[in-house]
């Protein structure tokens, strides 16, 4: 009896502080963030000039286009090569799946400044990529630019696949081998079993998938800060350049951009919720 009070006592005391610390670094900081999205720089007074700031200002409209846009084609982009690469990994080389998987561990790392030093190496004015096709004379980069948008979503791309493999790879366990056998002894081709069995069965894990891969993307910083310099515009850069100023803070104006991104992460999460849904319901 003393032993199950001592356990929960000591239950209720990491509880505690596992509750003090979210307090201390999340639902406290979002508070102030916040209310500080609605503040005047000027006359600390309440105002909602800060948002109507962020969707008037040129500046911040593109951050958020270029952002919105950048994730969804790196996630779209990231997905299909994961899938495929999952795929033909687990349903033909099965021995291979835990290197594959530890493979994808260990470039999950290689991301922000060494993911960009590495694409510049490549890719840059001086790359080595860029050196071969002018020397080969095909002319393949002539009209590229790793430092502009084009490079960013190579980035994008790059660091979306380690974390679609990672979570994907063990999705395929969900497809029983007998649902396969027992679709050849009815007649089915393997193409029909996986359009009628397969597919509709992962594909809310595909569509989960694609919504972790958004939200990787949208709020990266690194690495496009280290490949870009700034000079394409993205609503983590307007965030950072807002909060610490290049020329002058403006701390309100970052909290409101940080609520709205924080807005697009939630309703990103919803649809995909309502999709996911729909999609089982479907199959």
């Amino acid at each position: 009896m003393k032993k199950n009070k001592k356990d929960l006592l000591f239950f209720y005391i990491i509880a505690a502080i596992f509750a003090l610390i979210i307090i201390a670094i999340l639902i406290y900081p979002l508070i102030v963030m916040i209310k500080l999205s609605f503040t005047d720089h000027s006359t600390g007074a309440f105002t909602l000039g800060n948002y109507a700031r962020i969707f008037s200002e040129r500046q911040y409209i593109s951050g958020f286009k270029n952002s919105i846009l950048l994730s969804i084609y790196s996630s779209l982009l990231g997905l299909l090569i994961t899938i495929i690469a999952t795929f033909i990994i687990y349903f033909n080389f099965p021995k291979l799946k835990n290197w594959f998987l530890s493979l994808a561990n260990l470039t999950a790392n290689y991301v922000g400044v060494p993911l960009a030093f590495g694409l510049i190496i490549l890719l840059g004015n001086a790359g080595i990529l860029r050196i071969l096709d002018q020397n080969l004379g095909w002319g393949f980069w002539d009209n590229f630019s790793v430092y502009s948008i084009k490079g960013l979503l190579i980035a994008f791309v790059y660091f979306q696949i380690p974390l679609g493999i990672t979570l994907l790879m063990p999705v395929y366990d969900v497809i029983d081998k007998n649902w396969r056998e027992a679709a050849a002894v009815l007649g089915a081709t393997n193409a029909q079993f996986w359009r009628k069995i397969g597919l509709p069965t992962l594909m809310p894990s595909f569509i989960n998938v694609l919504v972790l891969m958004f939200v990787n993307a949208i709020g990266t910083y690194d690495t496009a800060i280290a490949l870009t310099g700034a000079s394409v515009n993205m609503i983590s850069i307007n965030i950072a350049n807002t909060i610490s100023g290049d020329i002058f803070a403006l701390p309100e104006v970052g909290s409101a951009l940080s609520v709205v991104l924080g807005i697009i992460l939630v309703i990103n999460m919803v649809i995909g919720n309502r999709i996911t849904q729909r999609t089982r319901r479907m199959a």
